[in-house]
């Protein structure tokens, strides 16, 4: 109902956002991205929780052609890394083996025919990965071993918290670090110009066509989200579920901040 009442069409700052806002970040992310495109490898992105990793990269394959790329997206990987790599399997369309020799040959066959046959690469983007479990950090680079270490035929991005590039600076999984070619860290935006032109962007490309928040409303929203898209996001959503019984089309700050309230 808020949203008819706004005049919006969607949430802002929401999972529907075809325009995600850049002021040269993402922009970044989209070079390095093409770069482990053409020549495959391992990236990494970190962020905190709800500063858009998932959405940027979203918003990175959704243009990519079928025919070149097949991207393959996992998020549940709090499992073990048999269950991680059966996973996997079920994507490219295979019935995974239990016996993780196989199911490694099985899968390595599959992308050998995807790569050489049908000119198909495959993207496999792992988010929350900061909870993979230790032994697939020590065994991934074994897994990437194609045609004896000669051939890189896989591009791999690995999405989670700061947390996951801390922990793959330990001893145990140098192999790994070793390998990943591009960390890119995306970071909350906490500059007040910077954030003043991101809710800007987000109501405008939600279909507002007025501002809705004051110069202190505005600030309330930036210190209570910490600038992170999502949380700010959910704050205004909740605002103007708030406003619309009232029959306003502002959120004042009163409202911003029984908004903030109700989200704690």
């Amino acid at each position: 109902m808020y949203l008819q009442h706004f005049g919006l069409r969607h949430p802002p700052l929401g999972k529907n956002l075809t325009e995600p806002w850049d002021d040269g970040v993402l922009a970044q992310l989209g070079q390095r991205f093409n770069w482990l495109l053409q020549s495959p490898g391992i990236g990494l992105l970190t962020g905190e929780p709800g500063v858009g990793k998932t959405a940027a990269l979203r918003s990175l394959t959704q243009p990519l052609n079928p025919h070149r790329y097949q991207v393959l997206y996992q998020a549940e990987t709090d499992f073990g890394r048999v269950d991680i790599y059966r996973s996997l399997a079920r994507e490219l369309g295979l019935e995974p083996s239990y016996r993780r020799a196989q199911l490694w040959r099985d899968i390595r066959q599959r992308v050998h025919e995807m790569v050489d046959s049908k000119q198909l690469t495959p993207l496999w983007i792992i988010d929350e990965a900061q909870n993979l479990p230790a032994e697939f950090f020590r065994d991934f680079p074994l897994f990437l071993n194609f045609a004896f270490d000669s051939r890189d035929l896989m591009t791999v991005w690995l999405v989670g918290h700061p947390v996951l590039a801390q922990t793959l600076e330990r001893a145990p999984y140098a192999a790994l670090r070793g390998r990943i070619q591009v960390h890119v860290q995306l970071k909350p935006v906490l500059e007040r110009e910077r954030f003043a032109l991101l809710i800007a962007h987000a109501l405008k490309s939600a279909g507002s066509q007025h501002n809705l928040l004051a110069d202190t409303g505005l600030e309330i929203l930036r210190q209570a989200s910490k600038g992170l898209p999502r949380q700010a996001g959910r704050i205004l959503c909740t605002a103007m579920r708030l406003a619309t019984p009232k029959g306003l089309n502002h959120l004042p700050d009163e409202i911003l901040q029984q908004a903030i309230v109700e989200l704690q």
